[in-house]
Formats: structure tokens, C-alpha cells, sequence
């Protein structure tokens, strides 16, 4: 049966703009952040303005009190709560168990995001999950609201069909084509996949957020919700954003010198930091977004009203105000041409101007691969007729363990079992990518280099775009959907899962199992 949603209804609603307002929890049942959170909630559920309350899961890293709990408290204060739903710290098992609470409870909207790496934790930083990316999950909720089909001993049964609202993060904020793009085509697996709203990363460039919206609305040709993201900016955190200290929060220098000037006026920058926030709230519905998210570090709800009422005023006249966020990465890649009158984005594509990078290893993966894993190549058969009969045989623990030693050496193999280096040009998405990201990078990374090794190791998927780029094949990302890799096959041969049809490569190309040999 379904059940009202407030929210996805004002967003879904051409004539509102509905606002939610970013509640950041902190650690502990009782402390202050917990008590403030629920006084801000009981005084949104009093306001028409607000029309949701988003709640940050386990922010930065750090032990924080539930998202999912709390969403249930602020649900019951009368106001809808919008849940970020992140992947980092929970497995797919503990997700669907959180959601089945959660559907219960009445909390039906979900942000799905990649979440932040683990920092902190109990006598220790915590070991990261990362079992699922944001994609699978949202095909999880959209399959658990259809009614999700459940294998068990008396053969399928169907579950009562779930109301949940999931949205997706997606980030125009990259300085580097390879790094812009693959933003962009998991964005678009998302969508595909079912996301039903997103929300932008952070950042204060105009011309940026039309980016995104644009590449949502003429190239993907989808008319899925954008909020915008506004953030009531203090020198102090654009400082930290600014050295890259906030994952995905993008803070040039031309900003922080502006909020650096700001901080020293008699109310130590308040009026224009909320004049700002005003103006891009101006800007975000003038564009064409479908409402905005507010936040800011202890924002009080006199704050937030304000910048609504101000933004409604400024709203008419939004083009007058996107001058004044003029703050590109230096060099950074846009995907739309500018259009100098506006300051905003022509609709003619931008020529891309990456010239990739072919390592020699990445020549000879390929070569071994037309040669090995191509069904025409001319080891194809031998190998396959080799895995079939070495299979559950004391010979197949030898050849595992050979296969293992030569992609340990040349590939940082993991030994999932259920290989993913086809996926990625030749790299393992499980051991080259802190938070096992399969199809697409997160949303963390900064001038391409990893968000949890800055300036050691590159994005993962940046050396996979540029590595496709050189055979003109980088668009091959955007249409390869890659599974949750299978546990089944952990310490497994993933040559003979593929050679004999397993995995979700062998799947995917359709090669099947060979036939027995009494067949």
C-alpha cells in the first residue's frame, strides 16, 4: 500500500520549490549536536518553507550517531527526513536489513552516495565496507520496490513492494577531462539504474552547476530532479575545502582570498556569506533545478529562512548575479563551451583535449587478452579445454595459485575471484581503489589524484579513461554496467570462472559453460 511522501511530491510538483535544510549529526545518543538537531527539526516541522531535513551519515569519516535512526525520530516530528544512504560502512546484507527498518518507520527518501572513507573508529580507524556502490544499491531499492524476488527452498518468493525515494550525488567539480568524464558516465548509470532525483556536489562555479544540469538535460535527454546545493560558506571551512581537507568540496583561491576579505567586516562576514547563498538560490531556480538543499556548519533556521525569502526576491533577476561566481579551477575542463555574455555555457560541446596515456603493460594486457580472452583468439580453446578439466581437481589448486602469482605481480590482485580488470583497462578496481568502485570513481578525488592517497596515487578511474582514450574507447565506460563482485568465487580462479562461463565477465560476453563430456 502506498504512503504519502510529502517530499517527493513538492519536488515531483512543477509549481514548488521545495527546500531541505542539512542537519549534521554528531557522536553520542544525548550530547549537544543531538539535542540541537532535534530542536532545528521540531522548528522546520513548524515552517512551510522546509520541506525536508537532510541528515548526513557518519560524516567524514567519523562515528556519528545513525542517520537511519534519527531520520525515524525526525519523521515522527512531523517533518519528511531525507536520509543519506551511504555504502562505506555497511554491507549489502545490512543495507537491505536498514531498509526493511526504515520502511517500516515511514523514512522513504534516501540520498545513495559512495560515502566518505573511514578516518576514525574504536581504538582505531574502522575497516571500510565498500561491498556495494551507490548504483547497485539503487537497483537494490528499485528491485525491493517492485516487489524484491527471493530465491528459498520452495523456489521464488516475491516481498510486499517497499515506497522508497532514492536519489544519487553527482560532481561537475573536476579540473581534468578524465576526471570530469567519468564523473559524468556514472552519473549516468545512475540514472539508468533508477535514481529518481540529484543533488550536486559542492562547489561555487555558475557555470558548473549549469553544467551538470545540462549534461542531465541535452545529453542524457532525462528529466530526473536536479537540487541544487547550497552551502553558507565561513572562511574557516572554505579554508579546510580549500586544501582539499572535505573531500569533493571544491574552494579555489580567488574564493578564499574573497571570504578572507569577508571574515574581517564588524559581523565577521555573516551578511555576505548569506547574501551568497541568497544569490545562488536565485540562480539555481532560475536555471531550471527542480529545489536546493541548504546547509552550513551550525546554521540556525532564522538563517535559512532568510536566505529562502531573500533568494524568492532575487530570483527574477538570477542572471545579474552569476558574475559573481567566477571561480574556475584553474584549467579545468568544461564540457560546454562558454558563452562569454552570460558567463554561463553555450550549447555547443566543448572539443576534449586529453591525449590519454598507453603504458607499455597496458599494451601487452591488451595484446594477451585478444589472444587468451577472445573467443577467436588462438588460446581461447586450449584454455577453456585446460579449466575443464582441471576444474575441482587437485591440478586446479596449482593453476589458481600460478594465475594468482602472475596477476599479483602485474596487477595488485585481491583474489576475489570475480575479476574486474577487463572492466577497468586492465586495472583492479578491488585492490587499486580504496573503496572498490566497479563503475565509476567516487566522488572524492581532486586534480586526479585518490582522495584517501592526494598527490601519491591516481584516481583509478583517471588512468582507465586516459588509458582508453588513446584507442578512441573511452566511452565504453558509460555503457558497462559492472555487478557487485560475487563472494562465492573468493579465493577462486577467476580464469577458469570466466573460462567456464561463471562470472559476470563470461555473462556479459555470453560465453557458457562448456558442456560435459558425456554430452
Amino acid at each position: 500500500m502506498a504512503n504519502k511522501n510529502a517530499f517527493m511530491e513538492n519536488l515531483l510538483d512543477k509549481n514548488t520549490f521545495p527546500v531541505t535544510w542539512e542537519l549534521v549529526p554528531g557522536r553520542g545518543a544525548f550530547e549537544k549536536a543531538q539535542e540541537t538537531l532535534i530542536k532545528s527539526a521540531e522548528q522546520a516541522a513548524k515552517s512551510s518553507k522546509i520541506h525536508a531535513l537532510t541528515i548526513t551519515d557518519n560524516p567524514g569519516g567519523n562515528p556519528a550517531i545513525s542517520a537511519e535512526m534519527l531520520g525515524v525520530e525526525v519523521k515522527n516530528l512531523g517533518i519528511d527526513p531525507l536520509v543519506h544512504f551511504t555504502c562505506k560502512d555497511k554491507s549489502r546484507n545490512e543495507m537491505e536489513a536498514m531498509l526493511y527498518g526504515l520502511e517500516r518507520a515511514g523514512v522513504y527518501n534516501l540520498l545513495v552516495m559512495t560515502g566518505d572513507y573511514p578516518v576514525s573508529g574504536f581504538k582505531g580507524r574502522s575497516r571500510p565496507v565498500f561491498d556495494i556502490d551507490p548504483i547497485h544499491v539503487i537497483q537494490l531499492i528499485e528491485e525491493m520496490n517492485s516487489g524484491l524476488e527471493v530465491p528459498g527452498p520452495k523456489g521464488i518468493s516475491k516481498q510486499i513492494p517497499t515506497n522508497f525515494f532514492a536519489g544519487a550525488a553527482g560532481s561537475p567539480f573536476k579540473s581534468l577531462e578524465s576526471e570530469q568524464m567519468v564523473q559524468y558516465y556514472k552519473l549516468k548509470k545512475k540514472i539508468e539504474a533508477g535514481a529518481k532525483f540529484i543533488v550536486p556536489q559542492l562547489g561555487y562555479d555558475a557555470r558548473k552547476f549549469q553544467e551538470i544540469l545540462w549534461f542531465v538535460r541535452k545529453v542524457l535527454k532525462s528529466d530526473v530532479p536536479l537540487i541544487g546545493n547550497v552551502y553558507v560558506l565561513p572562511y574557516g571551512p572554505g579554508k579546510l575545502m580549500n586544501q582539499n581537507m572535505i573531500p569533493g568540496c571544491v574552494v579555489t583561491e580567488k574564493l578564499l582570498k574573497t571570504l578572507e576579505s569577508e571574515k574581517n567586516a564588524a559581523d565577521k562576514g555573516k551578511g555576505a556569506r548569506l547574501l551568497r547563498a541568497a544569490k545562488m538560490y536565485a540562480y539555481f531556480k532560475g536555471m531550471g533545478y527542480s529545489g536546493v538543499h541548504i546547509g552550513g556548519h551550525g546554521l540556525p533556521i532564522d538563517d535559512v529562512l532568510w536566505i529562502i525569502d531573500k533568494g524568492e526576491e532575487l530570483a527574477p533577476n538570477w542572471l545579474n548575479y552569476v558574475h559573481e561566481f567566477d571561480f574556475p579551477m584553474e584549467e579545468g575542463f568544461y564540457l560546454f563551451e562558454k558563452d562569454e555574455k552570460t558567463g554561463l555555457n553555450k550549447d555547443t560541446l566543448s572539443e576534449k583535449t586529453a591525449d590519454g596515456d598507453s603504458p607499455l603493460m597496458y599494451k601487452m594486457a591488451r595484446f594477451l587478452h585478444d589472444v587468451m580472452f577472445e573467443e577467436d583468439g588462438m588460446l581461447f580453446k586450449p584454455m577453456r579445454w585446460l579449466c575443464k578439466k582441471l576444474d575441482g581437481k587437485k591440478g586446479g589448486d596449482i593453476f589458481k595459485h600460478i594465475e594468482h602469482l602472475i596477476k599479483v605481480a602485474n596487477f595488485e590482485c585481491m583474489d576475489c575471484g570475480d575479476c574486474a580488470l577487463m572492466d577497468v583497462a586492465f586495472l583492479c578496481p578491488m585492490s587499486q581503489c580504496p573503496k572498490n568502485q566497479r563503475n565509476g570513481a567516487c566522488g572524492g578525488s581532486y586534480n586526479g589524484w585518490c582522495e584517501v592517497y592526494p598527490n601519491k596515487k591516481k584516481c583509478v578511474w583517471v588512468r582507465a579513461y586516459d588509458r582508453l582514450k588513446v584507442y578512441n574507447e573511452e566511452e565504453s565506460i558509460k555503457d558497462n554496467l559492472v555487478p557487485p563482485p560475487n563472494w562465492d568465487f573468493f579465493h577462486t580462479s577467476s580464469w577458469m570462472n570466466f573460462f567456464l562461463g561463471r562470472d559476470h565477465v563470461a555473462k556479459r560476453l555470453g560465453i557458457k559453460p562448456p558442456k560435459k563430456d558425456n554430452d
